[in-house]
């Protein structure tokens, strides 16, 4: 801890998401960022100019005693070794999403994690975006009727690579090596979105296409997952970044009508949570009302709002033990399932059963 009694945060890895968090933390209470390791001087450069010390490898920052928490925001292909290595150190964990690479690897951190006494967690902020809180409210209120379709897209004529830290490999997220791929970026939130918004229905099979035609060969920049429910629902997920004309961020069809919110190419939350309802058989139509931010959970299936600052305050008291953190890192699970048996069925064109998936919210 510091002089003022906060928890200390090492971020292993300064690149564009690192630096995102130093400036989140910087406005939390609790906790502050301390430290930094990478391993090309100009971000480490920048990581000294936020007034953090700096460390060239991550054995290095791993023996400052000093540091109580440790984001992991390397790639993901990274994202095992470093949160083991910090785990093992007797660091509490943060970890950029996606968790690992698999779910295998992600249930041996879960269970370090246990064994070590510390508490882990990954930064799956989407799940209080406010669009999806939106269509999540629309869906538990019942304004939709009972669901049959959900659609979750992205799409824009760009790489997912986005404005990566040009000093350390930029596009790696265009590498499968590192993980890279429409499916592991947004993708690893839009599926988190989904099977937590259709609770308490639970997947019972999944195809999904993963293609690489523009931007990479190596991995996906078409990436589409079909979901089947057992409640009868059939859900898509959908990250293109090769189309001139992207399709509606959400689309929902239910027994009482059908609800759509348009795309953004700046990813504009707000325009993606107007969320126009259309009432079967044809109309009246009208805006559906946003869930107000920092609203109390209304039921067990309905977040409130957090921010980014406020997910890492959530984080601080789980380590003090006066809570959980925002995201546990079990619930996680379900979704690096749902990513492997994704990639499994992209590999061979076949559907996959993940009826035998242990789901949890918690």
């Amino acid at each position: 801890m510091d002089q003022q009694g906060r928890l200390s945060v090492g971020i292993i890895g300064f690149g564009r998401i690192g630096s995102e968090h130093a400036g989140w933390l910087s406005a939390a209470n609790g906790l502050a960022a301390a430290g930094a390791s990478d391993p090309t001087p100009a971000r480490r450069e920048l990581a000294r100019s936020r007034g953090l010390r700096t460390h060239e490898n991550v054995d290095s920052l791993l023996s400052d005693a000093s540091i109580d928490v440790v984001l992991v925001s390397t790639p993901t292909a990274m994202h095992h070794e470093h949160a083991s290595a910090a785990l093992r150190a007797g660091k509490h964990v943060m970890i950029e999403k996606p968790m690992a690479l698999d779910l295998n690897q992600s249930r041996e951190l879960v269970e370090l994690a246990e064994e070590q006494g510390r508490v882990l967690s990954v930064f799956h902020n989407r799940r209080w975006d406010i669009d999806f809180l939106t269509v999540q409210s629309a869906i538990n209120e019942g304004t939709v009727g009972k669901v049959i379709n959900v659609e979750s897209r992205i799409g824009q004529w760009a790489s997912c690579v986005g404005p990566a830290a040009i000093e350390w490999r930029p596009g790696w997220r265009n590498e499968a090596g590192f993980g890279g791929g429409g499916l592991y970026d947004w993708g690893s939130h839009f599926i988190d979105q989904l099977w937590r918004l259709m609770l308490p229905s639970r997947p019972l099979r999944l195809f999904a296409q993963l293609r690489g035609n523009v931007w990479t060969s190596d991995c996906d920049d078409l990436a589409r997952v079909l979901v089947d429910f057992d409640s009868g629902a059939v859900g898509m997920v959908e990250i293109n970044t090769t189309t001139t004309r992207p399709l509606p961020r959400w689309h929902i069809d239910g027994t009482a009508g059908s609800a759509e919110s348009p795309s953004s190419l700046s990813f504009d939350l707000n325009v993606w949570s107007q969320l126009m309802f259309t009432r079967a058989p044809d109309g009246p139509s009208r805006l559906l009302a946003k869930p107000p931010f920092g609203s109390e959970p209304q039921g067990r299936r309905q977040a409130a709002a957090l921010s980014e600052t406020q997910m890492w305050e959530r984080f601080a008291s789980a380590v003090r033990r006066e809570g959980e953190p925002a995201v546990t890192a079990r619930s996680v699970l379900p979704t690096m399932a749902l990513l492997d048996a994704a990639r499994q069925s992209g590999r061979t064109g076949q559907a996959v059963d993940v009826s035998q998936v242990p789901w949890t919210d918690r």
